[in-house]
């Protein structure tokens, strides 16, 4: 529970709190992905580096080459959120006794983690790094950052306000206490919102309701890290130890199994799938099993249960899906979308990117959203800039102080917004619609375009125009234009643009700084 309490806190929205709280993200907030090997594996493979602190994912493997899979039963918060709604599940109410001892021994259905992680692999081979998908440390990132705290945020707000506005004082007080005790933790400022999260949602609730029949299945048959560490941990010397003469078949340490890997007398542990919860130490009535230092091969079982068609069908399966992910239009040159101020072009983007959402949860003004279809099967999950939600702040550069793998690079604000003499970082250019443009297709004044754009100067500027109403009266009115040049992308303008539905002007990603084929005016033909 503290650890579940550690990554509640690592992944609230600081940047909510107040409207005039300038917050940095501190070094301890991407502890979890800098240690995760998994994701600096992939990412190493796929781009050919190790980006800053995931290097010490390097120390989280050589411990478990001393102590086995230490990270999934005692650091992994997505271990702890199964292993807590495993012991309250209906499996341990109902199938007391021989049927829950026989749910606690290994399956067959443990080894398709391996053949998980043999794919996503393969497509880190390729450049593509779909690990964050399945990863523990990135499914829960998302899920309690864009799912549970934004669904308390909304909630807390509602009961609050409600006891608040009361006529009863009691409830009155009660709801400014619970303003004044959750504000700036689990009530803030500005409700977050994200694009998707009903899929997000339903992917976090089918994992954690898994576990009303099967104890820590996440962990047991589809944890792409716990495979990974299984391989390392096939090596360990530290591991568990069996007197099995001496074992009288008790069932007591099956009953507490959190690894469904065999604690129990006259079989091969298997040390791979042991989680070192010690469980079946602690209830062990014959001081049949002890944990230490012991290597005897005879006594366990180092290799997981995996077939080499299986395998090989798994690798190839993951080299399958890399060229269909790749031969979409949006994959080819219809992109659209736009990617946070500092990406790195497309295909190094996804070389990197471990749709971790920590971007578009330090986003001030939850402009970055995760993609569902927008960048293609691709690139689900991946940030992109949705103005019509928010913009991107012209001095605001936390996407990439906070990124953890370098998928979107560290900006100076002098970078960013341009100095004197410096072209500014682009991640767009804004267009007119002028059918739904209030001045341009309806002769109504509005300036509210100009009045938004945070460039210096302006890259929206005004034209004073005299206009002919169709009874023939004249008035004058001002038009705007667009300097392409002086214009970053940023969006202010879509989001301020007061025309329902579709803004009378809007961005796209032509002439982004990242991609130097993505210019804005095509090259003339010799």
């Amino acid at each position: 529970m503290f650890l579940v309490l550690i990554y509640l806190t690592e992944f609230s929205f600081t940047t909510f709190k107040s409207p005039d709280e300038t917050i940095k993200p501190s070094s301890w907030l991407n502890l979890f992905y800098n240690i995760d090997p998994l994701s600096g594996f992939a990412a190493g493979i796929s781009s050919g580096l190790l980006y800053g602190s995931l290097a010490l994912g390097l120390i989280i493997i050589v411990a478990t080459i001393f102590f086995g899979r230490f990270f999934c039963g005692w650091i992994c918060p997505m271990g702890t959120l199964n292993q807590l709604l495993s012991s309250f599940s209906s499996e341990r109410e109902s199938r007391q006794g021989a049927r829950l001892i026989r749910a606690n021994k290994y399956h067959r259905y443990q080894a398709w983690k391996y053949y998980i992680l043999f794919g996503l692999l393969a497509l880190a081979v390729f450049g593509s790094v779909q690990t964050g998908l399945f990863d523990p440390i990135t499914l829960a990132a998302r899920s309690i950052g864009m799912v549970v705290i934004p669904a308390l945020n909304s909630a807390l707000t509602a009961v609050a306000m409600t006891l608040s506005n009361s006529s009863i004082k009691i409830l009155t007080w009660l709801g400014t206490g619970i303003f004044a005790a959750a504000s700036g933790t689990l009530i803030y400022f500005k409700q977050p919102h994200f694009h998707g999260i009903f899929w997000l949602a339903l992917i976090f609730g089918a994992v954690m309701l898994s576990n009303r029949v099967f104890t820590r299945f996440w962990c047991r048959g589809l944890c792409p890290l716990g495979a990974f560490l299984g391989l390392i941990s096939r090596y360990s010397i530290f591991g568990l130890y069996k007197i099995h003469n001496k074992c009288t078949d008790c069932g007591l340490c099956l009953l507490n199994c959190q690894g469904g890997d065999d604690p129990h007398g006259n079989v091969a542990h298997r040390r791979s799938e042991c989680h070192l919860c010690l469980n079946c130490v602690a209830v062990c009535p014959e001081d049949v099993l002890s944990f230490g230092f012991q290597f005897d091969p005879a006594d366990y079982n180092p290799k997981p249960d995996l077939t080499t068609r299986r395998t090989v069908l798994a690798s190839l399966a993951g080299l399958t899906v890399m060229p269909i992910l790749r031969s979409g239009v949006i994959a080819a040159n219809n992109r659209s979308f736009i990617r946070p101020p500092g990406s790195l072009i497309e295909d190094d983007f996804l070389e990197r990117c471990i749709r971790c959402g920590q971007c578009m949860k330090i986003c001030p003004t939850n402009a970055l959203q995760p993609a569902l279809l927008e960048t293609g099967f691709e690139g689900i999950f991946s940030p992109l800039l949705m103005p019509r939600i928010g913009y991107c702040e012209h001095y605001c550069t936390l996407c990439g102080e906070i990124c953890p793998t370098g998928s979107i690079l560290k900006l100076e604000t002098d970078t960013k917004f341009g100095s004197s003499g410096t072209t500014p970082t682009k991640i767009g250019t804004a267009f007119f619609d002028k059918g739904r443009c209030l001045p341009w297709g309806s002769g109504v004044t509005c300036i509210v375009c100009e009045e938004w754009c945070p460039t210096s100067p302006k890259a929206i500027w005004l034209e004073e125009a005299e206009i002919i109403d169709r009874d023939g009266n004249r008035s004058k009115i001002k038009l705007p234009h667009l300097d392409p040049d002086k214009c970053t992308g940023c969006g202010a303008c879509e989001y301020a643009c007061p025309v329902s539905g579709q803004p009378g002007i809007y961005i796209t990603s032509a002439g982004e700084t990242r991609d130097p084929n993505r210019s804005l005016l095509l090259r003339k033909r010799k």
